[in-house]
């Protein structure tokens, strides 16, 4: 018997997707505006050199061991304690010019201090755009008092944290919120999913892991022995891991705890 759920906030029930998509698309606007290039080519080079040259620093292993995506780091002031977090933002400046610059080389265009100018743009038109799905609270009311209800995020708490008070309204559903910057491992480790049942005091025969990552999310829940639902919005197909149920929209699963 299901007694709690625990969501993934980005892409589940944040809407990152198009907050990072609407950022791409006015930043791109302002180089396109200048240098005639096409904004959809300079988004797609960016894109590319960005998942390129992110592994590339010394603070690859932290960002990867609590899972901080490469779009974050375009945007994210990471203001956490400890050295790895000190590192990462020393380096970000650096990451955030040098992957506009390279995008715009691509295209044929050799302008740094418009490549700085983006950087900054884009950090502040992605503050601008935070969407929740068109379902998010219709499903959390539907799930308040009849369940233990846990936010389980990676990524860093400065972050997390910040998206939370941009979206107020998401917080009061939670009996829990665990950060994986805050705990010092991400999903997919057992022991951070282990974390949060402990919190809610219930057993993972008795939770249901609801998330879009499979890499994280599912696998994760896979690993520990929990049910888990994916949330599948873009169709795409899975190889290595299996989720209990799948769905396309958030709302399918109040049918699935029915049953």
């Amino acid at each position: 018997m299901v007694k709690a759920v625990i969501f993934d906030l980005d892409d589940t029930l944040l809407w990152d997707y198009r907050s990072v998509a609407e950022a791409f698309e006015v930043t791109c606007g302002i180089a396109a505006k200048k240098h005639g290039i096409e904004p959809e080519k300079l988004e797609e080079a960016v894109r590319e050199e960005a998942e390129t040259l992110f592994p590339t620093y010394d603070t690859y292993p932290f960002v990867k061991n609590i899972g901080i995506g490469v779009f974050e780091a375009f945007w994210g002031n990471f203001q956490d304690e400890g050295e790895d977090a000190k590192a990462l933002r020393e380096i970000i400046p650096t990451y955030r010019k040098a992957v506009w610059t390279k995008g715009l080389e691509e295209l044929g265009v050799n302008d740094p201090a418009l490549a700085d100018h983006l950087a900054e743009v884009f950090s502040e038109e992605r503050r601008k755009h935070i969407y929740l799905y068109d379902d998010t609270l219709d499903v959390l009311n539907a799930l308040k008092g009849k369940y233990k209800i846990a936010l389980l995020t990676n990524g860093s708490p400065h972050l997390q944290n910040e998206k939370l008070k941009m979206s107020p309204e998401l917080v009061p559903y939670f009996d829990q919120i665990v950060i994986s910057g805050d705990f010092g491992e991400g999903k997919p480790s057992p022991a951070i999913f282990q974390h949060v049942l402990d919190l809610l005091n219930v057993e993972k025969e008795d939770a249901i892991m609801v998330g879009d990552n499979p890499n994280t999310d599912i696998l994760g829940a896979e690993k520990i022995g929990m049910t888990s639902v994916w949330i599948n919005h873009h169709d795409r197909t899975l190889t290595d891991v299996t989720p209990t149920h799948e769905v396309k929209e958030l709302k399918e699963l109040l049918a699935i705890l029915e049953k």
